[in-house]
C-alpha cells in the first residue's frame, strides 16, 4: 500500500534525542516538501527542541500511487496517518497546503495553525489563483517525453509560463528507464484535487477556535481579500498578518519576515 513521504528535519543534537514537538510543513499544488527545507532548517536551528516534518502531499514528490478520492480531506487524512506517533503541535500550510492544514486541525490537537496565503473559504471564481490553474490546464497538453529537462523548460516558456516558474515545474521532470525525460505528475488527478480546493469551505474549523490560527497573507497576492481578513480578525483565536512586499510565494519573497513571524508565534 503506497504511503505518504515525510522528510524529517532536526537541529544537530549530539545526544541523538528526538525532538519533543513537531511542526509539519505542507506545500502547494505541484510543489513538494523540499520547497520548505531551507525554511524548516532555520526554524529548527532557532528552536532545537522542535522538529520539522516536510510532507510530500499525495500525487506530489515521492508520494505516488495513493488511491482516490483526490480531495483536500483525503490529503489531510494522509498527513494525520503519516504523523501518527509524533507529537505534532503545529502545522504550516501554503496555498493548497494551507487548506489541507486547516482540515488536519479537525483531528490533530494543535497549538498553532499557520495558513500562508491560502483562503479558508470556497473560491468558485478561482480568484487569486488563476495563474496556478492556467499552468495545470497547460500541462494537460504535455508531450509524452522530452530529450532533457531544459527542453521541458523551454516548452513551458514558449507557452507563456515565466522562466522561474518553468524551472520550478521542471523539478518534476525525471528520466525514465529508456532515458527519456517525462513529467512525473498525474495531471488529471492534480486537476481534480485542485478543483476540490476551490470548492471546499473550512471557515468552521477556524471559527471553532480549538487552536490558535495564524492567517498570513502576501500583500501583493489576491488569494485573500479584505473580507477574508476582516472575518479572521473578528475571531478571538485568530491572528492576521500581511507581509506587504510578498506575493503568493511568501516564503520565497519574504523568507526573513515570515520566519521571524512564525518564531514569534511559536514562542
Amino acid at each position: 500500500m503506497p504511503t505518504l513521504a515525510v522528510h524529517p528535519v532536526t537541529a544537530p543534537d549530539a545526544s541523538g534525542r528526538e525532538p519533543e514537538r513537531w511542526l509539519v510543513f505542507l506545500h502547494g499544488i505541484l510543489g513538494s516538501g523540499a520547497n520548505w527545507r531551507t525554511f524548516a532548517r532555520q526554524i529548527t536551528a532557532a528552536k532545537p527542541e522542535l522538529g520539522a516534518l516536510l510532507v510530500d502531499l499525495r500525487l506530489h514528490g515521492e508520494s505516488r500511487g495513493l488511491p482516490p478520492p483526490h480531495t483536500v480531506a483525503a490529503a489531510a487524512r494522509d498527513v494525520v496517518e503519516a504523523c501518527a506517533g509524533k507529537r505534532v503541535t503545529a502545522v504550516l500550510g501554503h496555498s493548497f497546503g494551507g487548506k489541507v492544514a486547516i482540515e488536519c486541525a479537525r483531528t490533530l490537537a494543535l497549538e498553532h495553525l499557520f495558513v500562508v496565503d491560502s483562503t479558508p473559504g470556497a473560491r468558485p471564481d478561482y480568484r487569486g489563483s488563476s495563474n496556478v490553474r492556467s499552468v495545470v490546464e497547460l500541462l494537460r497538453e504535455l508531450p509524452e517525453h522530452f530529450p532533457d529537462r531544459n527542453a521541458f523548460t523551454q516548452w513551458a516558456v514558449d507557452r507563456g509560463v515565466s522562466r522561474p516558474t518553468a524551472m520550478w515545474l521542471a523539478m518534476n521532470v525525471r528520466a525514465d528507464d529508456q532515458g527519456r525525460f517525462v513529467f512525473r505528475v498525474d495531471v488529471p488527478s492534480i486537476r481534480v484535487m485542485m478543483e476540490d480546493y476551490f470548492k471546499v469551505d473550512l471557515w468552521d474549523v477556524i471559527e471553532d477556535g480549538a487552536q490558535t490560527t495564524h492567517l498570513i497573507a502576501g500583500g501583493k497576492s489576491e488569494v485573500l481579500d479584505a473580507a477574508d481578513l476582516d472575518r479572521a480578525r473578528a475571531l478571538p483565536r485568530c491572528t492576521v498578518d500581511v507581509i506587504p512586499d510578498a506575493g503568493h510565494w511568501v516564503h520565497v519573497d519574504a523568507p526573513d519576515a515570515l520566519r521571524e513571524m512564525v518564531l514569534g508565534y511559536l514562542g
